[in-house]
């Protein structure tokens, strides 16, 4: 859900530049005013912002069905319900998306400056260089396609790599290019022959080629924040959900626990195998072994070396002894 509002923002954004008025601006040498009209505004990533919304939402459902049936020292049943106009989730909901959506949008800006200035630095007609950032239309489906919309500053500097890459005709050159992980390897046949022919790969292809390899790196864009955004909604409405029972007081914040749940992967954070099966209190944090303290996994704060790609998890537990009979019993 997730990535698709992303590529849904990154599309919106894409189907409504008009073409005609970035060249217009580049011809002036304008690269502000090719930048504003290009509409890169924080309210096309409204969609990103209803995606997490809803994700953060149903964590926050799911924790508190999660939850074993509470009851208080008279042995009644406690109600639960998630709540998510309490104001911890308020606060998450609003300064964690503004910040997100904010950051894409200044990073943009920063990608799209870049590729503008290296684009007339080269000599590159307006034309030219516009179509390199916003992308080709596509015949078929009638869509911009390749372009550094949607990418972040660093993936633009690989678009930009590659470019120079394929467009040098050195056989050195072109082999670094058939490194690229997100290549699109239907081309490489053809690298490969200009590299054994010693010919120069056709700027017409060179447009091909590049676009495929910033589509991949699209992809990659869309994945890497829509997996990070889901488990920074799920780890966060399950960590409120108890905070907020535990506000009202169904919970006492002594009687749970969390434990740190490491999912193998192809990348593991050796830091994070080692965390495995550490428990605390809940109003504690879990330590890693370089000395970060982690509320839990996602947190807001945490640094990125301790967030991005990871699939971590937090579990709670409720000990329902302490919880009726107090803390004597431990």
């Amino acid at each position: 859900m997730l990535r698709a509002a992303f590529l849904e923002a990154i599309d919106d954004i894409t189907s409504n530049i008009v073409l005609r008025r970035i060249v217009e601006r580049l011809e002036r040498g304008d690269i502000n005013g090719t930048i504003v009209a290009m509409h890169l505004d924080e309210a096309a990533f409204r969609p990103l912002d209803e995606a997490i919304r809803q994700a953060f939402n149903g964590g926050g459902v799911a924790a508190v069905e999660g939850m074993p049936a509470l009851r208080d020292p008279f042995g009644h049943t406690v109600v639960v319900r998630w709540d998510v106009r309490n104001v911890w989730a308020e606060e998450w909901l609003r300064l964690h998306s503004a910040g997100l959506v904010t950051d894409i949008v200044a990073d943009q800006i920063i990608a799209i400056r870049t590729a503008l200035e290296e684009g007339l630095a080269r000599g590159d007609n307006p034309r030219q260089t516009a179509l390199d950032v916003v992308g080709r239309v596509n015949r078929v489906t009638g869509r911009r396609e390749g372009g550094v919309i949607g990418l972040s500053s660093t993936q633009s500097d690989y678009v930009a790599r590659a470019r120079r890459e394929l467009a040098s005709s050195e056989p050195d050159q072109l082999r670094n290019y058939l490194t690229r992980a997100r290549r699109d390897k239907r081309f490489d046949r053809s690298i490969t022959a200009a590299i054994r022919e010693g010919k120069p790969i056709a700027k017409e292809a060179v447009d091909r080629i590049v676009s495929r390899y910033a589509d991949g790196l699209l992809k990659l864009r869309a994945d890497t924040i829509s997996l990070h955004e889901t488990f920074a909604a799920l780890g966060a409405s399950k960590d409120i959900a108890f905070r907020d029972q535990i506000g009202k007081g169904n919970v006492r914040a002594d009687t749970v626990t969390k434990t740190w749940r490491h999912t193998p992967g192809e990348h593991p954070r050796i830091q994070h195998i080692a965390m495995h099966g550490q428990v605390v209190r809940f109003d504690q944090p879990f330590m890693a072994p370089d000395g970060t303290a982690i509320p839990y996994p996602h947190a807001p704060g945490v640094p990125a070396r301790h967030t991005l790609g990871c699939k971590c998890f937090c579990e709670y537990r409720i000990s329902f002894a302490e919880q009726i009979l107090g803390p004597a019993i431990r």
